[in-house]
């Protein structure tokens, strides 16, 4: 009942923001807001799923996935494409293998990563997230010094990228991004019952069957495609997966991943698609709604960091 709830609301908030205040040629006017809406259920599903796959992955509600780095190792890449090639690169090389790119680096950078600190006997979750600290640490130092380089013109551009820009995805990158979720949500749907298992630690999954490593690697894998996929597509989002994670598992009512990956979704829509909605008809200002959601998520992300010691 509470799931129908969330997704009735969602949808009604999609539907209102489709509809609300259309000016001039409608056909042009739901084109548009059509292709923002698309930009919205990527943001969702790919931030909310993802950050549930992580905490299960991790054993810890506290964490986000921007702790391996994809949020810095972003920012360092379009800081190093303005940088070598001017700030009108970014601009004209807007493409669909330019995404690809981007987003295969970020996979074959946690695969790496995923790789050599899981296949060892030392290995740990908790190396690879102390490790994914250092490097974003690092990511972010180089990005800053070749920031400080750059002309006031070439920063105030890079600056606008590496905000959250789910109102300026272009069109044609929506049918392969929705078809990347679609994807990642068929094979998490297959393997719903193993993330319930791994919820219960390595040892207790180990005894009931499940290959632990494995199915550790396959979910941060997952991670790693959902998160590096919506990054170079929207830009950095760091907070608003954890925002929608943590309200998922309190309206859930359900420990199980077949109650809480879909409320974390549709909870991540509603609050995309009213709050745009909220944000474009109330205080006519379109393009600060991820600017108020990370600060919105970084607030709650401290309110439970001091208040809740079972999150850590």
């Amino acid at each position: 009942m509470r799931l129908a709830l969330v997704w009735a609301a969602a949808l009604a908030a999609c539907v209102l923001f489709l509809t609300l205040g259309i000016q001039g040629p409608v056909e042009y006017a739901l084109t548009r807001r059509a292709t923002v809406l698309g930009a919205m259920v990527v943001a969702a599903f790919a931030h909310g799923v993802g950050t549930v796959l992580f905490h299960t992955a991790t054993g810890n509600r506290i964490l986000t996935p921007s702790i391996i780095g994809f949020d810095s190792m972003y920012t360092l890449m379009q800081t190093l494409t303005v940088f070598l090639f001017g700030a009108t690169a970014i601009a004209t090389s807007e493409s669909i293998p330019k995404l690809l790119l981007q987003t295969g680096l970020m996979v074959a950078a946690s695969t790496l990563l995923y790789g050599w600190l899981l296949g060892g006997r030392r290995g740990s979750v908790m190396m690879l997230l102390l490790v994914g600290v250092v490097l974003g640490l690092a990511f972010d130092s180089v990005s800053s010094f070749l920031q400080r380089l750059l002309s006031p013109t070439e920063h105030d551009i890079l600056s606008i990228e590496l905000f959250g820009r789910i109102s300026a995805v272009p069109v044609e990158y929506l049918p392969l991004a929705l078809a990347v979720c679609a994807a990642v949500a068929v094979v998490v749907w297959r393997r719903v019952h193993r993330l319930d298992v791994l919820l219960l630690g390595r040892d207790q999954a180990t005894c009931l069957g499940v290959h632990h490593r494995r199915e550790l690697t396959v979910v941060l894998l997952l991670v790693a495609v959902l998160v590096a996929f919506a990054t170079a597509l929207l830009g950095p989002m760091t907070f608003f997966g954890f925002l929608v994670a943590t309200l998922a598992y309190r309206l859930a009512g359900d420990h199980r991943h077949r109650a809480v990956l879909p409320m974390a979704f549709g909870l991540g829509l509603l609050a995309l698609a009213l709050s745009q909605t909220v944000m474009e008809h109330v205080f006519d200002a379109n393009g600060v709604l991820t600017v108020i959601i990370e600060a919105v998520g970084g607030i709650v992300f401290l309110v439970l960091l001091f208040t809740s010691r079972r999150a850590l």
